[in-house]
Order: structure tokens, then sequence, then C-alpha cells
């Protein structure tokens, strides 16, 4: 009798877990559904010339920052490049020079991204090398309020060859013969490296901007 009801809970059991099993499957399997009809929908969204300015993979920072600029709380910032073009960029109205910054490089290699692949950018070498101005003053504080320089929504700043004083200069090249001969981790790439070598990143980076 004991025998009999331990075999009849041993398969209850079984069949609770199996009926278990099939559940979580059936809810995975849903919701992979779900998830993959969302990213079709997004996608489709973001074909919409009205949602241009929305990143091909949003984030969350991304998409609160296009609502602050529906609310007033953002601005849109036009950036021209070297070659006579110009891209659009958002950030907050409290953002620094470095904000924009960080927005002008991920939005450059967005497009980098989906217009030719992977294409290495040493935004170093652009930073050390050209600076961005408005009104012919050149942003040079990186903690600076873009607001302190009378930037508004619909502004526009310029990309503008960066000139050294005597000083910077001597550690801008203590900076490259470091870069160049390995003496820090991130230029170890760079040890063996020939002209003919470096030269296609540092073009790169300048046809970029």
């Amino acid at each position: 009798m004991e025998a009999s009801a331990t075999a009849r809970c041993t398969t209850d059991e079984d069949g609770i877990d199996n009926n278990q099993s099939q559940r979580v499957a059936a809810d995975y399997s849903s919701s992979n559904v779900k998830n993959a009809r969302l990213n079709s929908m997004l996608a489709a969204l973001l074909e919409d010339p009205i949602l241009a300015d929305v990143p091909k993979k949003p984030t969350l920072s991304d998409v609160d920052t296009l609502i602050s600029l529906e609310l007033g709380s953002a601005m849109r910032i036009s950036v021209q490049k070297l070659d006579g073009t110009s891209l659009d960029v958002v950030v907050m109205n409290s953002a620094t020079v470095k904000d924009l910054k960080l927005a002008i490089k991920r939005k450059i290699n967005d497009m980098e991204q989906s217009k030719m692949g992977h294409r290495h950018i040493s935004w170093k070498h652009v930073w050390a090398n050209f600076c961005l101005s408005y009104h012919n003053e050149k942003l040079l504080e990186d903690n600076s309020s873009l607001q302190d320089y009378g930037i508004r929504s619909n502004s526009q700043v310029q990309f503008v060859p960066q000139v050294m004083t005597r000083v910077s200069q001597r550690h801008s090249r203590r900076r490259k013969h470091r870069f160049f001969h390995g003496l820090s981790k991130s230029a170890s790439d760079f040890t063996n490296a020939t002209p003919d070598q470096t030269r296609p990143r540092i073009q790169s980076s300048r046809e970029a901007i």
C-alpha cells in the first residue's frame, strides 16, 4: 500500500515537473516572439524621417534626451565638419563642452558604422589637433557649460584647427613620443608601426571630421 502511494506521488511529481518545464518553455518562446516583434516594429519606426534623430541602437539615455528636447530641456546643435558638411546632435541644456564632444563622437562613430562598417578613428588625435569653435571663440575648456559660450538650441559650432602654445606643443610631442614608442599600454600596438601603417588611421580621423 505504501509502495503504491509512493509510486503515485512520484508520478504526480514527475507530471508537475513536466508541466512546469512545458510552461517555462512556452513562456520563453512567447517572450522571444514578443522581443522579435518589438525589434521589428522598432526598426520600422526608426526608418521614419520624423525619428531621424534617434540612433539605430538607442539607449535609455538617448530616449530621455530626445524626450527632453521635446520638453525644451535639451537642445539640438549643428556641427559643421571640415569638409563643409554638417550633422546634428542633441544634448541637455546644462551640457558642458565635454558632453558635446562625447555626443559628436558617438554620432560620427554611428555614421561610420552604418556607412562603411568599422573604421578606426583616433579621437585622441582629433582633439589634439582640432577643436570646436562658436562665433570664432574656441571651446577649449571641457568643463565649461555650453551656455557660458552663448550656445543655445539650433546654434552651430565648427571644427577648426587647434593652435597650441609652445608649452603645450612640447607636452604634445612628449605624449606622441610615448604613444608611438610603446611607453604606455595604450600605445603598444604602435611600437613597431611604420609611418605608412599609422597614416591610414590619422587620415581616417581627419576625414571623419
